[in-house]
């Protein structure tokens, strides 16, 4: 055949997978997150084939269902103790009197604007006061849906698809360890084959340690912000918590966004019981603990997980998120360093006699 027409072929190729992934994008999200999810099920798995009752080994079957129980109970489990939560919060911001909160911040309000008209940030003819009324009432008025999650989960049919199709991709990502980078295989030559095998195993390995790392960071976050939250007496410490942790979850950018959330829902708290004059020193309350959480996580969680599951430099990591993030904004951020890390592996395998590719795969 050609070589000219291979390359043309080849071009087309990709064209028709990148248009099949466009086209069934959702099927390709469920495959990926029941990658994702088995990658994180594996070790149980292979913990619960070491079980023996009697003289009899645990089924294989019968692990990866139970490791696929134990991912869906967790889930289940953060759904029933946060939705109440959520539920609760709502209900105390619908409570919060707007008027009285406007009254007793009257003078602050109005030293604010004058601040603001003195250096032409708003107009002369702009009130603080009826921009603070809209917005508390808009977000009272969205807060009074109390269980808004609820019915989104109960009126989306299609979460409950998307759910169904996951648990049950997992399942057989779970029983067969090697079947998604089986179907891999399956689309490039036959005289590839051991290289991608090779180079699939590198993969699995470094996400399979960089996904499970992430989640340990997460759960210690949530745990380190819900016990300094709960030790200064925030009564929605545990929300918080989850919420903030959660945030993590995006490079460098998520302990702000979460330590936002964290005083809106703090203060919150305090405008609907009208302790108003609490509020200056919650506030400042809440940031400390952030800070606190934030500095062990940059100091302890992330130069484990980054650095050491993934086998990148601090520096590497660092700028490879702030690019996704330009080009791609905040799901970028999220899928930067397996991403990279892709790319690394495949790099070292096809691309290592350039000095700039040795050196940033060196420890891989």
């Amino acid at each position: 055949m050609n070589k000219n027409f291979k390359i043309v072929l080849l071009f087309f190729g990709i064209l028709f997978a990148a248009f099949m992934a466009w086209y069934f994008s959702s099927i390709v999200v469920y495959v990926l997150v029941s990658a994702v999810l088995s990658m994180i099920g594996h070790p149980m798995v292979r913990l619960f084939d070491r079980i023996k009752i009697w003289k009899f080994n645990m089924p294989h079957g019968l692990s990866a269902f139970l490791a696929l129980f134990v991912i869906l109970l967790v889930a289940i489990g953060f759904i029933l103790v946060f939705v109440p939560l959520i539920s609760t919060q709502a209900k105390m911001i619908s409570e919060i009197d707007i008027n009285d909160v406007l009254i007793h911040f009257q003078k602050p309000i109005a030293s604010l604007q004058e601040f603001l008209i003195d250096y032409n940030v708003i107009n002369a003819n702009e009130t603080i006061k009826s921009t603070l009324s809209s917005q508390i009432e808009s977000m009272v008025n969205i807060a009074t849906f109390s269980n808004i999650f609820k019915n989104i989960i109960s009126a989306t049919g299609s979460f409950f698809m998307g759910a169904f199709s996951i648990l049950f991709i997992t399942f057989f990502f779970l029983q067969d360890e090697n079947m998604f980078q089986n179907c891999i295989i399956l689309l490039v030559p036959e005289k590839y084959d051991s290289i991608i095998r090779n180079l699939l195993n590198k993969t699995k390995k470094l996400l399979s340690r960089y996904f499970i790392g992430l989640m340990l960071e997460l759960l210690t976050i949530m745990t380190l912000l819900t016990i300094g939250l709960s030790i200064i007496g925030v009564e929605n410490a545990l929300i918080i918590g989850f919420l903030g942790g959660l945030m993590n979850i995006v490079p460098y950018l998520g302990p702000i966004i979460g330590c936002t959330v964290g005083v809106i829902f703090g203060v919150s708290s305090e405008l609907s019981l009208g302790l108003y004059d609490q509020i200056g020193l919650l506030t400042t309350g809440i940031i400390c603990v952030f800070l606190a959480a934030n500095l062990i996580d940059n100091v302890v969680l992330q130069p484990l997980i980054y650095s050491n599951s993934v086998k990148a430099r601090p520096i590497e990591i660092f700028l490879v998120i702030i690019m996704a993030g330009s080009i791609a904004g905040i799901p970028g951020m999220i899928l930067a360093i397996p991403t990279y890390t892709v790319l690394r592996i495949v790099a070292k395998d096809f691309l290592s006699q350039y000095r700039l590719v040795k050196k940033i795969t060196e420890k891989i």
